[in-house]
Order: C-alpha cells, then structure tokens, then sequence
C-alpha cells in the first residue's frame, strides 16, 4: 500500500490540475485580460504599448535605436514589431519574449497591402475592378499567406477617399467615392480576417489612415487637412465605419493634423467617434512616429506633452516614436495620465493577443511546413491573373482594333516597360516572392501569341529626356502590322512620400508615342502607373488605350489576356482623370453653383475656365468594352413614397455586340432641393453583371430611406421631402436612363 499512495496522490493532482485547466479554458477572453493585467507592472504595460521597427527595411524615417531590441523584449519593453517576416525570423524575436517575466507573446505587424508572396494588382487598380467579391479573395489570398510567413497583423486596408491624384498614396487606396469605397473596406476586412481571427490563416486588418489623410492640402504627403465636419462625415468618414461593421481589428491614425488637431491626439476621432458612437472594441496605433511628429507639428513642445495627448486622445500603441516607452510612467506618476488610461489601452492590445490565439501557443503562425506549402499555390497564381484581368481599364478603342487578331504575323512591342518585371509590383510591394515569377508584358505577348512575331525596341527609359532610341523604335514599328507601347511610370513614383506636382506622362514619353503614331501603323498604348497621370496627346490620338496600372505577379499574362481579347474588359475608373493638373482637385460628385456651366463652351459669367472646359479627360466610372450594351425599359413601382417606404426600380440591360462582356450598371441619384444643398450626382448603388452576346437580364434596384439620407449642418442624420432624379449609366458621364419621383 505504501507504493500505490504516490500514484493515487499524482493522480489527485493530475485530476485537480485538468479541473483547473478546463476551469481556466471555460474563462471568456476578457477574465483573461483582466487577470492578466492586474499581474503586471506599470512598466509591462507601457511595454504593451511600444511598436519597434525589427531593423529591416523601415517604412519611415529611422528613430535612433535604443540598443538590442531583443534584451528590450525580453524585459517587457515590447508589445509589438513591423517589418520582420518569415518563420523563422519571427520565431526568434517571440522566443525573446517568452523570456520576459510574463510571457506575452509580441504582434508581428507588416505592410501587406496588395499581395505577400503573391502581389496582385495595387489597390486602386483592384477598385477599378468593381468586384467586391474578387477584391476579398485577394485580401484573403493575402491574409492567408502572410500568416503562414509568422505575420499577425497587416496595416491595410487604406481606406481613405481621395480626390488629388497628385497624392501619392492614392495607388494604395479605393478612389474618390465613398460608396464604393466602403463596400471595398468593408470586402478587405474581411478578406484579411476571414472567418475569425485565431484561425491560422486570418491576419488581423488595420483600417487607415484615421483620417481625412487623402484630403491633404495641395495633395502633398503629410500635409494640413482643413474641411468642414459635414464633409467628414458624409464622405471621408464612411468607408471607416464601414470597416468598424466588417470587424476591423485595429485602426491606424494618420499623420495630418485635422482643422488644427493632429490625428494622433485627436479625441473626437478617436474617443468620441471611433470608440464612442461607433463603439469599436480594438485598438489604435499611431502611423510611423506620428505621435513624436506633433512637435513639429506645433502642436506640443516635448515628447513628453505628445504621450499625454496621444494617449488620453485614444492612441493605444506608439509606433516608433518611442514617446510612450520613455514618457508614460512619469506622465502616471505626474498624474497628467490615469492608470485606467493605460489599463484601457493595454487590455485592447492583450485581447488582440488572446483572440489571435497566441498565448495559446506564441509559435501557432511560425510553422516552417505550412509557410511552404502555402506561399506561391498554384491558386493564388490562377487569383493573381483573375484579379488583374478585373482590374484593365479599357478608356479607348476605336475602330474596334482590340482585341488583336490571334493571326498577326508581327508585333512590335515598344516602350520602356515592354520587358519590365520588377516594375511589375509596384509600390508597397513586399520583396519576398521570386521575381522570376513575375511575368513582364513581353513574356506574356510570347506565351498569348507563339507564332507571332514579336519586334522589340525600348525608345527610351521611363523619365529620359533623351531621344536616341527614338531612330531605332520607329524603325522597328514600320516592319510590324501592329505596334503595342508599354509606357508609365515607375513603382517609386507614386506611393507613400511621392507625392508629384506634375502628373504628365514621365520624361519623352509622349513624344515617342508621337513619333510611332508617325508610322501610321495602327497603335495600342498601355500605360502603367499607381495614379491617374495626364496624356493629352496619346488620348486624343492614339486609337486604342488601355490603362493598366500595376498588376503585380500576373502582370503581362494578364494584359496579354485583354490585348487578344482572352479576357474581355469590364472595369471601371474609381476616380476622376483630368486634364491638367489645374483641375485638381476633381471629382464627379461636387456640388452646383448658382452660375453653372452647361456644358464646356459656356464660360461666359459662368463656374468655368476660360483656357480649359470643365470635364475631366475620362470621367470617374468610365471604362469601355469589346461588346456593346444597351440599356431600356426603365419601370419604378411608384413615382412617390413615404420615409420609411421603398421604390423597386428595375430596367434591362442586353449585350447588343458579338462578344460575351461585363457590365458595371451605375445607378446614381440627385437630391435636386435641399437644404443643405447636394451634389449633382452621388452612386447609391450598382450592379456588375455578365452577359452572353443578345442576352438580356432585368436589374433590380431598391430605394429606400438610407440612400436618400444625407448629414445636416448639425451633423444630423436626416432625410428631406421632396424630388429626386434617378440616373443609371455607363459611367458617371455616361447616363442611360433617368426618371423622377418624390419622397414624401
């Protein structure tokens, strides 16, 4: 009996100790927290609030180090770091924290913004798409691959409206409307979420930049954001609260100060809104050194009165300005900040921690066999091509000389991005794919067309002002039956800091488009780039155009597929072109005047230019096709309704060409009486359908009290008796059918 004691004793203990195991496992995320929290130090917390870059590539100015990050870690010092991916080096750094006293597991955050191993199309070319399914697959292909590189968190969605396509960051976002923008917030959320965060393959989304940062003055990086509420409300706040309904894990502050108040320190944004009305449960982390930047700002005189607003202002974690790490505990201790501050702060990260499942096991996403087997599936390839072919914007085609014929016996492809493949990616492209991989439009031309023969001259580099190859492309278009030009930008001339005052087509550019043109060959222009850039010229002369952006891995199969007409085109612009840099800033849905222009040669006493007509070179929701399709019987159940009552619209959409096409029908409504007063137009709704040549497909519509409600000067949520007009169209230029009715 004396050896059984032991054994019954071990076994007791084994039972008490599953007892207290499945006790524990029983306890909601937020017990956890709480328990959690009143364990650790005021200096742990703070840690919980620090974000170091991992001294990799940065993605900001480089804040002078604070020694070995990972003796920081060990300590507590640390809640999160960017810029390290991969198993194995993400594995390393959550080893340094699970030797500190508590052993919270650190947040891997990084800029997947279109793609991780795979890049697919920027964001605005993904938004030219208008398929709000495929732009979630995308994120989705995202999120699920940068999981299996050890990534947690990405900082995207961007989902800020812009309306100045000399902002660099407009390549990173959905466009000018906030419609369209949030239905796209909203898909990207979910896509890097997926069913949950905790599942292997869901990262944790971060909408940005909170906010107005796309209304930068001047269209200047970084600059000053000055606009009346009601405007922030009704168009640069909606595609955020669209990401606070998808579930959006975290948001990011963005680097502008908004009507005098930096973003960082802003606590209508983020106390009164975000976390008040809206009732967002995640947490915030400052942009780049944003909260540090407030002294230049003026706005605080030391990195000491930046911690206190930021932090009291709603801003959970200091992203690499280091003001909260070396401020936090003397600002408690100066009772300028309350503990209950910080235990707000820290609980939003740690339950990001336990929802992710870390404290599970801090190694659940540093899987060596399941980083391998993911990046680079043959699927995500397929989505890549899908996605880019979605995302070409057909803006000219006459004479219907695309698609080309499959029977050419020459091509010549000429330009100074025919044979690009790094170029390919884009801005905000991570370096972790194999470039081979990527296929440029020459490799792409070479597998679409295999017994063509393909002519090649570069003509110049993408910003020369030299014109020597100018001899040897013309010579090489007159041997061709028809000339293919790939000419643009390149990758670091449109993204974050890039912003440019002059958006013409770089360099010689257009003027080696002038001198093929001289050929009288027929012409094709591709022009890629991350912004709406100005071509006078090549748009008003040169046939055919396609703007095709950056497409990413699938780049030249992809344009390959549209040129030979594989893959028919069926996107759309998210945002206006102009003509000239001194439109700027233009959009479709802008308000009347009491001297309205009606029409581009009334400039007498009217809201107009006396050098340039008012219209943008291609309008937004623009975008051509290989068929054609007509639009008819437009029926409205009633011609009035009641508040809270609803119109059901419907009309008929036929492909009246020879090819089998997708339509976005654009349905678009006008408040014409209205205190205050409304845009011309706004896009309420519309409807991306396929059609077989002679098919014909009734669309159905619902107008009801949400899409005639609008912000009053008092910030009201409000609808107003009175008309309205219905437009649905092609584009917002482009209008079909319209009719009237009342809201009574």
């Amino acid at each position: 009996m004396a050896r059984i004691k032991p054994l019954i004793l071990f076994g007791l203990i084994g039972i008490l100790s599953s007892f207290n195991i499945a006790s524990a496992q029983k306890l909601t995320v937020q017990q956890k927290v709480d328990a959690l929290v009143k364990k650790m130090t005021l200096a742990e917390k703070i840690g919980q609030l620090n974000q170091y870059n991992g001294d990799w590539d940065a993605t900001g100015p480089v804040t002078k180090d604070v020694g070995n990050k990972l003796d920081a870690i060990k300590r507590g010092e640390v809640g999160s770091i960017l810029n390290i991916t991969g198993v194995k080096h993400t594995r390393v750094f959550q080893e340094a924290a699970m030797q500190s006293r508590l052993k919270i597991p650190l947040l891997f955050g990084q800029d997947v913004i279109h793609g991780y191993s795979i890049t697919f199309p920027i964001p605005l070319a993904e938004a030219a798409s208008w398929d709000i399914p495929a732009i979630e697959r995308s994120a989705r292909i995202a999120g699920t691959e940068a999981a299996a590189g050890g990534v947690h968190w990405t900082f995207a969605p961007m989902v800020d409206i812009a309306r100045d396509p000399r902002w660099g960051r407009v390549m990173e976002g959905a466009g000018e409307d906030p419609y369209l923008g949030s239905l796209i917030a909203g898909a990207r959320v979910r896509g890097f979420q997926g069913k949950g965060l905790g599942n292997l393959d869901a990262v944790m989304a971060c909408a940005k930049h909170f906010t107005a940062y796309g209304a930068a003055i001047g269209g200047r990086d970084y600059n000053s954001v000055d606009m009346s509420l009601r405007t922030l409300w009704e168009i640069y706040l909606p595609p955020f609260k669209a990401a606070v309904d998808a579930g959006a894990a975290t948001f990011m502050n963005s680097f502008n100060d908004l009507n005098g108040t930096p973003a960082s320190a802003n606590s209508y944004l983020m106390r009164d809104i975000l976390k008040g009305k809206w009732g967002f449960k995640g947490f915030v982390v400052s942009d780049w050194g944003s909260i540090g930047e407030m002294i230049n700002h003026g706005y605080v005189k030391d990195n000491y009165e930046a911690a206190r607003a930021s932090i009291n202002a709603g801003s959970d974690m200091d992203m690499e300005s280091r003001s909260y790490i070396n401020n936090l505990a003397k600002l408690v201790a100066d009772k300028k900040v309350s503990v209950a501050v910080i235990d707000d702060a820290v609980k939003r990260i740690l339950t990001k921690k336990f929802e992710m499942g870390l404290f599970d096991d801090p190694y659940r996403f540093s899987n060596a066999d399941r980083e391998n087997s993911v990046l680079n599936a043959p699927a995500h390839i397929a989505a890549a091509r899908d996605m880019a072919d979605k995302s070409i914007v057909l803006l000219k085609n006459e004479n219907n000389l695309l698609p080309l014929s499959n029977n050419l016996k020459s091509i010549a492809l000429i330009g100074p991005l025919v044979k690009s493949k790094a170029e390919m990616k884009g801005f905000w492209a991570q370096n972790i794919g194999d470039e081979s991989k990527i296929v440029s439009l020459y490799e792409g031309m070479q597998q679409a067309a295999p017994n063509t023969s393909l002519l090649y001259a570069k003509g110049c580099d993408i910003t020369d002002t030299s014109k020597a190859g100018f001899d040897e492309a013309y010579k090489t278009a007159m041997q061709a039956e028809v000339v293919v030009m790939a000419m643009g930008e390149r990758p670091d001339m449109t993204g974050e800091a890039k912003s440019r005052s002059n958006i013409h087509l770089p360099g010689v550019q257009e003027e080696l488009i002038q001198k093929i043109m001289a050929t009288g060959k027929p012409v094709v222009v591709l022009l890629m780039s991350g912004r709406p850039m100005v071509f006078n010229w090549t748009a008003d002369h040169v046939p055919a155009i396609l703007y095709t952006w950056w497409l990413g891995n699938q780049a030249g199969t992809a344009m390959a597929d549209i040129l030979f007409g594989k893959y028919n085109p069926g996107a759309k612009l998210p945002i206006t072109f102009p003509r000239t840099e001194g439109q700027i800033p233009i959009y479709y849905n802008h308000l009347n005047t009491g001297r309205p222009a009606h029409g581009d040669n009334d400039v007498n006493y009217t809201s107009a230019y006396i050098d340039l007509p008012n219209s943008p070179k291609f309008a937004f929701g623009h975008g051509l096709s290989y068929t054609t399709f007509n639009y008819s019987n437009l029926k409205l159940s009633k011609k009035s309704m009641q508040k809270d009552g609803a119109i059901t619209v419907t009309f008929d959409l036929q492909n009246t060409g020879k090819y089998a096409g997708e339509e976005v029908a654009q349905f678009y409504l006008r408040d014409l009486v209205s205190q205050p007063v409304r845009p011309i137009k706004e896009l309420k709704g519309f409807e991306k359908v396929s059609l077989q040549p002679g098919e014909t497909k009734t669309i159905t519509l619902t107008i009801n009290k949400q899409k005639l409600s609008f912000y009053n000067d008092q910030l009201q949520w409000i609808t107003q008796p009175g008309d309205f007009r219905l437009m649905i169209g092609s584009a917002s230029d482009d209008i079909r059918l319209e009719d009237g009715f009342t809201l009574l």
